[in-house]
């Protein structure tokens, strides 16, 4: 198969995230974490436990956009209360959205300026904490740009690598990668945002010129591409509709 896509090597990255983590409930938020999670359940990580995003886990990954209710095979009922229970635990690994984040990985999904008289209203800080503080979380940044990756959140919702460390109680943190449209980025062992990869076609000049701060890019590769096989499940198998595409369009 030729003529790959950005979205496409993005699907494969975030299906990296997610590679040999075992028998862990997989969180993914976002067309493209959706994508990546069922493609490493049908590949590296058989063991990965999926949701319909209901209320149900299921044997098969359903297609996005389809349910439990619309066929396959029911391996639980999950209701709400018994997914904080999972969270507790620790066998979950979350890949969530950023509306910010800074050099150490906090994390803003609530508002936008002064807490007190935002000037953005956003979703709040819903599950963030407790992931951050639990399990393994990793974020997907559909739009790699200076708006998101800033010096100071407005609001630190997931918890990063410096407070972590200074934190008590957060002996389970573990941040992961963050994955954005333009290359895959990882934390060096001060703690800080490095870069890991570069998607194909995409320069060190692109990124620092949509990074509010400066980061590390001397280790930096090219991002794998999907071989045959996972290109195959991607577009057939697991979003024949192409709604990786409204995320990641073709054009960028």
């Amino acid at each position: 198969m030729t003529d790959i896509t950005r979205a496409e090597v993005c699907a494969a990255a975030c299906a990296d995230a997610w590679r040999d983590a075992g028998e862990v409930l997989a969180h993914a938020v976002g067309v493209l974490p959706a994508v990546g999670a069922r493609l490493a359940r049908l590949t590296t990580s058989p063991d990965l436990v999926l949701s319909d995003g209901e209320a149900f886990f299921v044997s098969e990954p359903p297609p996005l956009g389809s349910t439990a209710a619309d066929g396959g095979v029911v391996e639980s009922w999950v209701p709400y209360r018994r997914v904080f229970d999972i969270v507790a635990s620790g066998r979950r690994q979350s890949m969530m959205g950023a509306s910010q984040i800074d050099r150490y990985g906090n994390q803003n999904i609530s508002l936008i300026g002064d807490w007190r008289r935002p000037s953005r209203q956003l979703i709040g800080v819903r599950g963030a904490p407790g992931n951050t503080v639990n399990h393994r979380t990793d974020y997907w940044v559909a739009r790699h740009s200076p708006k998101v990756f800033v010096e100071k959140v407005d609001v630190v919702c997931g918890v990063g690598n410096d407070r972590a460390r200074t934190g008590k109680g957060l002996r389970f943190h573990h941040l992961g990668v963050v994955i954005t449209d333009l290359a895959v980025l990882d934390y060096g062992s001060d703690g800080l945002l490095r870069v890991r990869s570069l998607h194909p076609g995409v320069t060190e000049e692109e990124v620092r010129r949509n990074t509010g701060f400066e980061m590390d890019m001397g280790g930096a590769t090219e991002t794998r591409t999907p071989d045959d096989a996972e290109l195959r499940l991607i577009r057939e198998v697991i979003d024949p509709g192409r709604l990786r595409e409204r995320e990641v369009p073709v054009t960028r």
